[in-house]
């Protein structure tokens, strides 16, 4: 095992009330949120061995966005990975998944970065809590055209939530390879005429 500590920064991306700070408390303090309080802005810490390597996470868990909001700089800037965060039980935020993919896309300006969609609160439904608006086969499809992984997760049964991380580690290391401590900031091109 490696004693370097390997950092990665990680965004946590969605739509108000889809369980981004539920997904993020339940993976690093291993208890589910019950009131819900809205996001502001929290960045947290948690160490992991993954594949005999040590990493220190450092997780933003944004505000929710809609479809209209900026992202901003400091949720893309040196992030290693995204993890784009719906409810099944809402299909406007499956559908913003898309938009906050492209604006990620366009402010890098390249066609692909690491990245795990999360279909939140999956035991909703069976709890007949709410009704299912968007399907597994649904997410799988979008994570497919986004070159994304994809994964169905519930914070309050505690079902899948430390395999999103994994995913995202996965992610991340399979595109910067040996090179992983260079994020996702866009590259500095400057011609002075």
């Amino acid at each position: 095992m490696s004693g370097a500590v390997k950092k990665r920064r990680i965004c946590v991306l969605g739509s108000r009330s889809v369980g981004k700070s539920a997904l993020v408390v339940q993976y690093v303090e291993g208890h589910f949120i019950e009131p819900y309080f809205p996001t502001i802005e929290s960045i947290v810490f948690k160490n992991v061995t993954w594949n005999g390597e040590n990493y220190e996470f450092e997780i933003i868990d944004t505000a929710g966005q809609d479809e209209y909001s900026m992202l901003s700089s400091r949720h893309a800037i040196g992030i290693h990975g995204f993890i784009l965060v719906y409810s099944v039980a809402s299909r406007p935020s499956f559908d913003m998944i898309r938009a906050v993919h492209d604006k990620i896309l366009n402010y890098h300006g390249v066609s692909q970065v690491p990245c795990v969609i999360v279909g939140q609160k999956s035991d909703l439904p069976e709890k007949k809590l709410a009704p299912r608006q968007v399907t597994p086969q649904e997410g799988q499809t979008l994570a497919k055209e986004l070159h994304a992984a994809w994964i169905e997760t519930s914070a309050s049964s505690n079902i899948n939530v430390s395999k999103v991380f994994d995913l995202l580690l996965q992610e991340v290391e399979q595109q910067y390879g040996a090179k992983p401590e260079k994020a996702t900031a866009p590259e500095n091109k400057c011609v002075v005429m």
